[in-house]
């Protein structure tokens, strides 16, 4: 039995007359001006904005099993290709194609470890029997059958705000690939508020003109459901309080990036937790009310290597904003709060800016990646009048108005001004939707501001009952800080390191502090594989690498240097 499919491209429609049992390859094989073009340049979706597939990944799969019906549309995109590879068709009815290797699917994008692991996960919530189920201990009933990972019910008994980035990608996966005999359908699409300035619809481009294929649609902000990291932990309290002890000190501001890994987080179904075992605090200028820093700063890329060797990442950026209460007991203000602020508007804009720079990778999204796990944590007063800890993220649709240049900051630190259209942008109607007074959703226009609470994502946040850092020392003078009257030399390294102890327990544990590390290495006085070496002992802490360290050349001559010091 044949169907009629219609290929709808950037030239206009095409139609073809097909067999059911035919592959997707064959159909397209059938238009004459279709067949000339490479399959490898061809994909395809059932609406207009994607997600697009490749074509050669339905290949094999008849028109039946994909669920397409006669008059089906199609809409093709073809990219530009060098050389065509013209689809070969044999009497027998089978397709060869010579299929190029994509940048597609889990294995051609570099994810991380933990995301690897949940995503073989189901994340199924399992129940135990109650008092409503009826049957025997091995029996199960829908009062005491497991619950998929982003059940609401579940996430608000358990206090839960928001579902993990893993159970709304399985939500989301399990609505989009239903059939088993379809193709696999990324789930995840970008946001891209911006204006299309190679339009190829037959206009100048903007400012001078502009379609309805590449004026972006009118955006209705909603406050997000999930969130990329569901937890942050800090190692130990250490971190926390020589990272504060600069406010302490000299009443000023302090800023630094937080280094460590990502990892599992059990008390959320599929959750993450980011572990902080670092703070690098780069050069800047620190205020009462604030600070200035470059970004990208001095020394980036090396600090960025140096926790690589240690097995840590980038994580995101921890910034005070602490004012002393004036009453004698250690108490700070509260400035932070629900009838103020959370994040200002620029740092909503700041923490939009890190999340693009830094994007999360995934084989959900068509792209290969989605939104970031780039964290932006602020310590500052709670109500109590106690220094606290508020980590959060911004939602993937404000890394998106950021990125098209649609807000910016204002003078009301809770609203983000909405920019006006210019040459270089287009900004479209803007909505949120919010509960008035009747508890009734409704949506309203964020013109001229919106308020950036809609942007935002929190997280939670804590310390382990039974610390275990990786770090085991935290004497060692942080970087940059100077206007503390302390400073980072080979004296300094020396008294720390106490390199005449006769127990070498002594020296691992004391060269287990990143600050050091970073120090040491920015001399040169280590050879590549020596820093190596130098990270494996301070992450480590075994005898026999600290054994190994102190029998190299370039370790000989740190202790020569400083005995001589």
């Amino acid at each position: 039995m044949s169907i009629v499919l219609r290929f709808r491209t950037k030239d206009g429609m095409l139609r073809v007359t097909a067999d059911k049992s035919s592959d997707l390859l064959q159909a397209i094989a059938l238009n004459d001006d279709l067949k000339k073009l490479d399959p490898s340049a061809i994909s395809v979706s059932k609406t207009p904005n994607g997600p697009f597939e490749p074509l050669p990944l339905f290949a094999g799969k008849s028109l039946t099993s994909l669920g397409f019906s006669n008059g089906e549309q199609l809409h093709l995109q073809v990219a530009a290709s060098q050389t065509a590879q013209p689809i070969a068709t044999t009497t027998s009815g089978k397709t060869f194609v010579e299929i190029p290797k994509f940048a597609q699917g889990p294995g051609a994008i570099n994810e991380l470890a933990v995301d690897k692991e949940l995503d073989k996960e189901d994340g199924m919530i399992p129940r135990q029997k109650s008092r409503l189920c009826s049957h025997g201990d091995k029996g199960m009933c829908d009062h005491c059958s497991p619950l998929p990972p982003w059940n609401k019910e579940y996430r608000e008994e358990n206090s839960i705000k928001h579902a993990s980035f893993h159970a709304h990608v399985k939500y989301l996966d399990h609505s989009t690939n239903k059939g088993q005999g379809s193709s696999y359908m990324a789930p995840l699409t970008e946001s891209d508020f911006a204006i299309d300035k190679n339009c190829t619809n037959g206009h100048e481009p903007w400012p001078r003109g502009i379609c309805s294929k590449c004026q972006p649609a009118p955006i209705t902000l909603q406050q997000q459901e999930f969130r990329m990291v569901d937890h942050v932990e800090f190692s130990s309290f250490d971190i926390i309080n020589s990272f504060i002890d600069s406010w302490r000190q000299t009443g000023t501001q302090r800023i630094g990036y937080m280094y460590g890994t990502y990892q599992k987080y059990n008390k959320v179904p599929l959750g993450i937790k980011a572990v902080v075992e670092a703070i690098y605090e780069p050069n800047q200028h620190d205020e009462n009310d604030g600070l200035t820093m470059e970004v990208p700063w001095k020394d980036e890329e090396s600090i960025d290597k140096i926790a690589k060797m240690c097995g840590l990442e980038k994580l995101g950026v921890i910034f005070t904003d602490l004012t002393d209460a004036r009453k004698g007991d250690g108490s700070v203000l509260c400035k932070r709060h629900k009838d103020s602020y959370f994040l200002t508007s620029l740092e909503v804009i700041m923490a939009a800016k890190f999340q693009k720079q830094y994007p999360n990778a995934t084989h959900h999204s068509d792209s290969g990646k989605f939104s970031s796990k780039f964290i932006t944590c602020v310590i500052s007063g709670n109500k109590e009048g106690e220094i606290d800890i508020s980590p959060y993220q911004v939602s993937e649709g404000a890394e998106a108005l950021v990125a098209a240049d649609m807000i910016t900051g204002s003078t009301k630190p809770s609203f983000a001004y909405i920019n006006e259209t210019n040459d270089d942008r287009y900004v479209p109607d803007i909505f949120y939707t919010k509960f008035n007074e009747y508890k009734l959703q409704v949506k309203t226009n964020a013109k001229p501001a919106i308020p950036v609470d809609y942007l935002l994502v929190t997280l939670s946040h804590g310390f382990p009952q039974d610390p275990n850092p990786v770090f085991a020392s935290n004497s060692f003078p942080i970087e940059n800080r100077q206007a503390l009257g302390v400073s980072q030399d080979l004296q300094t390294v020396k008294s720390h390191l106490k390199i005449d102890s006769p127990d070498q327990n002594d020296v691992i544990k004391q060269l287990s502090n990143f600050h050091l590390l970073c120090y040491l290495f920015s001399t040169g006085i280590l050879s590549p594989e020596e820093e190596k070496l130098a990270a494996k002992v301070a992450t480590g802490h075994k005898l026999e690498d600290a054994y190994l360290l102190t029998e190299q050349p370039g370790w000989q001559t740190l202790l020569t240097i400083m005995r001589s010091s």
